[in-house]
């Protein structure tokens, strides 16, 4: 209902602060129908919320996390004060990794994205140690076998680089944990640089480091064929260009040949 994490309501419920129909119940499994069970938490009635979705351009050494054990920043530092409800990252990136996030209170939405059988493309820049020759890409797309895991990518090519690093155009269908890092120090390629770049037909464009905008209707329509509660008044956060620029973050050195 896009009121906390999952894992922050399931806190609530056992503490006992959740009733359904006026009856406490502190089993988190217990089905409840939104559309006809009346929820309240700490005795206020529970309403469904707008649903928001937005993207938002993830710095490096940001954490995707509610909160973090060790005191290190996360993405929800850089929503604080913007009058958002709660927003759940669809997906993940590392904290060393940078690019492009949604986040969304729509979790039927969320799911039909990061489900791998929609296929939903997702697009990295990624920089590495050395060249990756042809054999190395081919090996990319047919699959690498690590941590019992068969992991390849749906398109693989060299757009940059020179001699000592390279800068690589990667798409997946599916996000496995740290797969993209996984995949190339397996191939003797370490990861210097990972930005998201787009994820289906969202770009990343000139959103700035830091800022986030909504998702217009039509962009979440056509991502994952939902179709959220239109907002209203204007954008919050970075208002988006009229005309949809291809994204030029980062743009790498044309190579040599």
């Amino acid at each position: 209902m896009g009121v906390c994490s999952r894992s922050e309501a399931e806190r609530r419920i056992v503490a006992g602060r959740v009733s359904v129909n006026g009856r406490v119940v502190r089993d988190p499994d217990r089905p409840a129908d939104p559309a006809k069970d009346r929820i309240e938490i700490d005795g206020s009635v529970v309403q469904m919320g707008e649903r928001i979705c937005i993207a938002l351009n993830k710095p490096r050494g940001v954490v995707v996390s509610a909160a973090d054990e060790r005191g290190r920043d996360t993405v929800y530092a850089l929503l604080r004060g913007a009058g958002l409800p709660w927003l759940a990252p669809v997906g993940r990136l590392d904290k060393a990794s940078e690019g492009l996030l949604l986040l969304s209170n729509d979790p039927a939405w969320a799911a039909r994205i990061t489900d791998p059988a929609t296929h939903v493309a997702k697009t990295y820049r990624v920089q590495v140690q050395g060249v990756p020759d042809s054999m190395t890409l081919q090996r990319l797309l047919d699959g690498v076998a690590e941590g019992g895991e068969c992991l390849s990518a749906k398109a693989v090519r060299v757009i940059g680089g020179g001699k000592k690093n390279s800068w690589l155009e990667i798409v997946l269908h599916e996000g496995r944990n740290r797969q993209i890092r996984r995949m190339l120090a397996a191939c003797g390629h370490d990861v210097l640089r990972l930005l998201r770049v787009a994820i289906g037909g969202i770009e990343l464009g000139d959103l700035p480091k830091g800022a986030w905008r909504r998702l217009t209707v039509q962009e979440v329509r056509g991502l994952a064929g939902a179709e959220p509660e239109p907002a209203d008044g204007a954008e919050r956060g970075v208002k988006r260009p009229a005309a949809r620029r291809r994204s030029t973050f980062p743009t790498p050195p044309t190579r040599r040949r």
